[in-house]
């Protein structure tokens, strides 16, 4: 099972985010999306 790489939660599925300048697949719950943690990469 996948958990957030933010707050460790169990998640379903992986999003595309800029980590560190630049776009990698993470796995980031809704919550932390919502809160503004993860940084989409559009």
């Amino acid at each position: 099972m996948a958990k957030c790489e933010f707050c460790g939660k169990d998640v379903k599925f992986g999003i595309k985010a800029i980590v560190d300048g630049s776009p990698k697949r993470v796995y980031a719950c809704t919550r932390c999306l919502r809160s503004g943690k993860v940084t989409r990469a559009n």
